[in-house]
This record gives structure tokens, C-alpha cells and sequence, in this order.
């Protein structure tokens, strides 16, 4: 069983200590501007116990904001600490800034800007009063909040997790992740992941459900049609990754093995299961983004979208084919060359019904009235970024090239050209 020192982490590093001040200051002092103000009772009614879809996706938009903010400031330090300004934290901490950057990123940034969008977009837009579980939907979005409260609190106490935000073995280990914070970020994308599955649940419900009279699927928005596919992405991936953490808390917390190679375990079924859920993440947060492109392209262009039967299908394409690529993520594991065969063709393949619609994207421009209002912009930012981030996923689809470029900064710029410019860009633009 592994046994935690637990300490007051604050104090090992100025850089947290400056942020932890920081942080205690500014929510002190919002505290007494609710107190004098007298908002207390009002936000209890109106926003802690509300059911309305717009306020809570309000909510979760300004809960994304605020992590979107810690997130860059992480960013920025790591990329100071590497710079000729020499280190500012130690080694440990630079392994919590990574950690934390991803983890907030990915979980506490992207996955809250998506539901945001959800909630005040879908209901209007297919002519419902509201989503199918209201109360379900609340339930959702304060288990978000917990989990996203939970790791951040283990920035004070006995320090973050260190063993990057997929948090491999054996890294993550009771040997090596002798750390109360690998505990925190179980527990933290444990709970909040569940609000994901029940709001994924939710959406899929609302949209199959409660369209209004004549709103039938040939004629939904094809940003509804992204939400229903990452929907459905979500009931599918979310409990490999549940599985994933739980095993890996009872390796931790009980002496299991599942991953422990000396016990028997593999540390590589981790990693298996971690990216069949990780996978499908990337398009269950790309596909809605597609879905805001194809309505701003269309609306700043004054035409009607191109393709629009081509546009979905390639979204359920994309959503089949999303199950079965993540073994390009691990080329180098040893599996054999048939087996990196299949995953590299099955990644070859998925970049055509992505392709599709980037041109059904160019030609709605082709001819259009284009008004190069800020959500326009965003199409151009992203298209230029996102063919870039597909052009070198292709290349990295290939096992050979992979064995050379796996784990550099390649990969690393192919990853943040498809999340940053596929993903942040197009909720900001929606």
C-alpha cells in the first residue's frame, strides 16, 4: 500500500507560493464584494440550484475561462523555465506545471467550453424548452466543478501529480508516484468524468427526443449533428477510461497489479486503455468545433453550407473510425508490424472524411459574400492551423517516420495545432 506524506506545498516553491497568495487574495476579496453587495441569496436561486440550460452553460463558459487562464500562465512558465532566463522552479515543480497544464487543459478547460456551448446552443437551436434532464444536467455540472476543485487543491496540499496529465505507469505507480496528488487527479477526473457521461447521456436524449414538430434529422443544424456524434463518442469512451483510473487507484491504494510489471501487471494495458479513451477525446472536442464552423462559414458567407449530406456523413465517419486509430499513439510498444499496419491505415483513413469537410468549408466561401467579421477570422485561424496539425499527422501515421519523431517536439507541435486550432479556436469563435 502506498503511504503519503502529506505537507503544505506552497511553501517549496516561490512561484506557487506567489500563485497560492494570489489566488487566496482575489478570492477573498470576491467574497466580500458578495457579502457587501448582498448577492448571496441571489445567487443561491439564480445560479447554484438553477436548472436553466443557458445558466448553466453560462457556468461551465466562465468555469472553462478561468481554468483557460491558469492553463496559459503554466504554459508561460515552463516555456520561461527552458528559456535563457534560466530555471525559476526545480525539477519537481516543472513536472507539476506539465502535469497541471495538460490536466486543466484537456479535462477542466476544453471538456467545460464544449458542455458550455451544448447547453445554450442545442435546445434553441432543435426547439426544445430546455435538455431532456434538467436536474441531471445540474448534477452534471457541479460534479464537474468538484472535480475541478479537487485538483486544484492539491496544488496546496502535498503537491501536484508529476506523471503528465495521462498519468502513465509506472510514473503513477505507489513506487514512483509517492505523491498525494496522483490520488487528487483520480479522484478529480473520476468524478467529473461521470458528470461527462451523464451529460453525454443527456445531450443524446435531448437531441433524438425533444426536437420540435417537422425538426426532423435530415434538417438539423449540423452543429446538432456534432454535438449527437461526440455525444454518443462520449457513452462509449468515458468508461475505458473510469475502468483505466480505478485500477490504476486499487494498484496505488491496495497492492493490486494490474500494471505493476514486477507483479505480473503490464503497464502497457494501461496505456491501451487510456488511449481508447484518448482518442476518441481529441474528436468528442473536435467534432463540435466542425459543427461551429460549418454554421459560421455559412451564416458570414450568406450561403447555404455545401454539402450538407456529405458534411455528415463524414461527422459519422469520423465518429465510427475514431475507435479504432489510438494504437498510433504507441507505435514504439513493440506490437509487431501488422499491427502497426492496421493502425496507420486506419489513421491514413480518417483524414479523408476530414478532408471532405475542409473543402465543403471552402467551397461554401467559393462565390460567398464573406464578412470578415471576428467568427470569420476564427474560420481562417483555424483552417490554416488545423490542415497544418492534419499534414503532420499524416506524416507521424506512418510507423517509420513515428519511430523517429514519437515523444518530440514535433508531436508536440502536431497535437497543440489540432487542440488549439481545431478545438479552443472554434469554441471561442462559437
Amino acid at each position: 500500500m502506498i503511504h503519503h506524506d502529506f505537507e503544505w506545498n506552497a511553501v517549496k516553491e516561490p512561484a506557487v507560493l506567489a500563485a497560492g497568495v494570489g489566488g487566496a487574495i482575489m478570492g477573498i476579496l470576491l467574497l466580500i464584494a458578495i457579502t457587501y453587495f448582498k448577492l448571496w441569496g441571489r445567487i443561491w436561486k439564480e445560479w447554484i440550484t438553477t436548472v436553466d440550460h443557458k445558466k448553466i452553460g453560462i457556468m461551465y463558459i466562465g468555469f472553462a475561462l478561468l481554468n483557460l487562464v491558469r492553463g496559459v500562465i503554466e504554459s508561460l512558465m515552463m516555456r520561461a523555465n527552458t528559456s535563457a532566463m534560466g530555471p525559476l522552479v526545480g525539477e519537481s515543480h516543472y513536472n507539476q506545471l506539465f502535469t497541471d497544464h495538460g490536466v486543466l487543459m484537456i479535462f477542466f478547460m476544453a471538456m467545460p467550453l464544449m458542455f458550455g456551448l451544448f447547453n445554450a446552443v442545442v435546445p434553441l437551436q432543435i426547439g426544445a424548452r430546455d435538455v431532456a434532464y434538467p436536474v441531471l444536467n445540474a448534477i452534471s455540472f457541479w460534479l464537474f466543478a468538484v472535480g475541478a476543485a479537487l485538483f486544484s487543491l492539491c496544488l496546496f496540499v502535498g503537491g501536484s501529480p508529476e506523471a503528465g496529465w495521462l498519468a502513465y505507469p509506472p510514473l503513477s505507480g505507489a513506487i514512483f508516484g509517492n505523491n498525494v496528488g496522483q490520488d487528487y487527479y483520480i479522484w478529480s477526473i473520476q468524478v467529473s468524468g461521470i458528470g461527462s457521461l451523464i451529460s453525454g447521456v443527456n445531450f443524446v436524449v435531448t437531441i433524438l427526443k425533444m426536437r420540435a414538430p417537422g425538426m426532423t434529422l435530415k434538417k438539423m443544424p449540423v452543429f446538432c449533428w456534432t454535438v449527437l456524434s461526440s455525444s454518443m463518442l462520449i457513452l462509449a469512451a468515458f468508461p475505458l477510461l473510469t475502468a483505466a483510473l480505478a485500477m490504476l487507484w486499487l494498484d496505488r491504494t491496495f497492492g493490486f497489479h494490474f500494471f505493476t510489471t514486477a507483479g505480473g501487471g503490464n503497464f502497457m494495458l494501461y496505456i491501451n486503455l487510456i488511449w481508447a479513451w484518448g482518442h476518441p477525446e481529441v474528436y468528442i472536442l473536435v467534432l463540435p468545433a466542425f459543427g461551429i464552423y460549418s454554421e459560421v462559414v455559412a451564416t458570414f458567407c450568406k450561403k447555404k453550407l455545401f454539402g450538407y449530406t456529405s458534411m455528415v456523413w463524414a461527422i459519422m465517419v469520423i465518429t465510427i473510425l475514431s475507435f479504432v486509430v489510438w494504437g498510433h499513439h504507441f507505435y514504439t510498444m513493440g506490437a509487431g508490424a501488422d499491427i502497426n499496419a492496421f493502425f496507420g491505415i486506419a489513421t491514413m483513413a480518417i483524414s479523408i472524411p476530414t478532408g471532405v469537410k475542409i473543402f465543403n468549408w471552402l467551397f461554401t466561401m467559393f462565390r460567398g459574400k464573406i464578412t470578415f467579421a471576428s467568427p470569420m477570422l476564427g474560420v481562417f485561424g483555424f483552417i490554416s492551423t488545423f490542415v497544418l496539425a492534419g499534414m503532420t499527422g499524416v506524416i507521424l501515421s506512418v510507423p517509420a517516420n513515428d519511430f523517429q519523431l514519437h515523444n518530440t517536439y514535433f508531436l508536440v507541435a502536431h497535437f497543440h495545432n489540432a487542440i488549439l486550432g481545431g478545438v479552443v479556436i472554434g469554441f471561442i469563435t462559437g
